[in-house]
């Protein structure tokens, strides 16, 4: 296998990116072709699928309790005055890439009067800028507002990317052109690397305002610190309550999931807005100029640079974010489905981890085996798992009449339903953690709407079908066709 990898990487890297993805395919269209010779089969699978559904939903709920426990004790702690008592507080820098191009001013405005909230010495947080040459309000937007920030934070830097052939344009290849631009500056002024964090933050990011005193004493205790990501509670609830209904619903189920990844160690992957040591990314070699999908593929880099020990832990804090929006309910839909296919692009990411687990043997071979099987969990399933949910159990009995008459295909549909039944019960406990988490009902929302808040919770297979599984089949089909996806970067209004 590593000798086809050496000898035929392209091919090899192709041949990948049409069978990965057509894994989904092959779950999605297995009821049709396996119920001509194997009904039964197809009927076991199905249940077991649905005994997994089960099972996640159960660890959904549990998980998301336990996180929003711990965040709501962690939110009460003084984490400033923890940090302070440790060796090498004083110095300790952070530097924030704020990758943004063609994001509206007062976003980016917002951003940076959060980050002026931070209870950590704002003289040793540097703040970057990192705007794309290709942006013709970059530069004016930029010199606004570091004229308006510059006294509030230690450092305050413009990059300005310019895209090199072989590069992919997108927040990958400006991260790595900012980070490489930072770490010359930081020299320049004699700022300790071995005491300086990174923090990749969306241009729309809200991190609270003990964040980075929180970073400061998981950075500062941490023996592992070389080998980590650190990873605070991504909840899109900056705007949920401007958002159309179908956009709440499905904005609501990743923020509680995100939530619920805090808990879960052993599959947390840095994602969106993160942090880690400097000296990390620089010794992985940055970012890749060459990806769209650059967080987990970041992750994946440090991985096989580093090995087994390479983890990401939480910082139990939210970190607010914009809901996919737009000028009018289908722009937003638009928004929201675009979104959401370039979060599911990151199946392409997939072969450059095979390959990796591939010709990484100093790494333990269970531990690849375990990191590749999480990540084509999520993948696979993002797009399959619907149509196996909703429409699996119906199939079998159309297809093959006489297995429609056996007791196990007469009764199908029943025990799978009964099965998912039964899951639909631990979205109650999401519907309370959404309730206490997020943001206070605005004045101006209008009190008759309140009754759609749980009446919108029945419109999930539906919003759930527009908005994540065919999206997640866009993004899957396009790759097995070899159409690359562009960087297409979400609306702010």
């Amino acid at each position: 296998m590593r000798q086809l990898f050496v000898r035929y990487p392209n091919r090899v890297q192709r041949l990948l990116e049409i069978l990965v993805p057509g894994l989904s395919w092959a779950l999605i269209t297995m009821p049709v072709w396996l119920s001509f010779w194997h009904p039964a089969i197809v009927a076991y699978l199905i249940i077991s699928f649905d005994i997994y559904w089960f099972y996640k939903s159960f660890t959904l709920a549990l998980y998301a309790v336990q996180a929003f426990v711990t965040m709501n004790a962690h939110i009460k702690i003084d984490w400033a005055a923890s940090a302070r008592a440790l060796p090498h507080f004083d110095e300790l820098y952070h530097v924030i890439i704020i990758p943004e191009y063609h994001e509206p001013i007062h976003i980016l405005r917002r951003t940076l009067e959060n980050l002026a909230n931070q209870d950590f010495p704002k003289e040793r947080l540097v703040v970057v800028l990192a705007t794309e040459a290709k942006d013709p309000d970059a530069k004016n937007t930029a010199k606004l507002l570091k004229t308006e920030f510059e006294t509030k934070f230690g450092h305050i830097l413009i990059t300005r990317h310019v895209l090199h052939n072989g590069e992919v344009a997108g927040k990958s290849s400006n991260m790595a052109w900012a980070g490489r631009r930072v770490v010359r500056a930081l020299k320049n002024r004699h700022i300790p690397l071995a005491y300086t964090t990174v923090t990749s933050c969306d241009a729309d990011a809200l991190l609270h305002p003990k964040y980075f005193s929180y970073l400061s004493h998981s950075f500062l205790t941490d023996t592992g610190r070389q080998y980590h990501f650190y990873q605070g509670a991504i909840l899109f609830y900056s705007n949920i309550w401007r958002i159309p209904l179908p956009g709440r619903v499905l904005n609501t189920i990743y923020s509680i999931s995100n939530l619920a990844l805090l808990k879960q160690r052993q599959r947390l992957i840095n994602f969106s807005t993160y942090s880690l040591a400097l000296t990390t990314a620089i010794s992985a070699g940055y970012w890749s100029v060459d990806v769209i999908p650059e967080d987990y593929h970041l992750f994946f880099k440090v991985y096989f640079r580093f090995g087994k020990n390479v983890a990401t832990r939480s910082i139990f804090l939210p970190i607010l974010v914009d809901a996919a929006e737009s000028h009018g309910f289908w722009r937003t839909m638009i928004n929201q489905y675009e979104q959401s296919k370039r979060w599911a692009w990151g199946i392409s990411d997939i072969p450059y981890v095979i390959r990796g687990a591939v010709m990484h043997t100093e790494i333990p071979l269970w531990d690849r085996i375990r990191r590749l099987l999480i990540l084509l969990e999520q993948h696979v399933f993002w797009s399959s798992n619907w149509f196996i949910l909703t429409l699996g159990s119906l199939i079998p009995p159309i297809i093959n009449p006489a297995f429609g008459r056996t007791v196990l295909g007469h009764n199908l549909a029943q025990l799978s339903s009964g099965i998912l039944t039964l899951a639909m019960v631990f979205l109650l406990v999401v519907l309370i953690i959404d309730w206490r988490v997020k943001p206070p009902r605005p004045k101006d929302f209008k009190t008759w709407n309140l009754p759609f808040l749980y009446i919108q919770w029945l419109t999930l297979p539906i919003v759930s079908f527009f908005l994540a599984a065919l999206p997640g089949l866009d993004a899957h089909t396009r790759l097995i066709l070899g159409k690359r996806l562009e960087y297409r970067v979400t609306e702010k209004i």
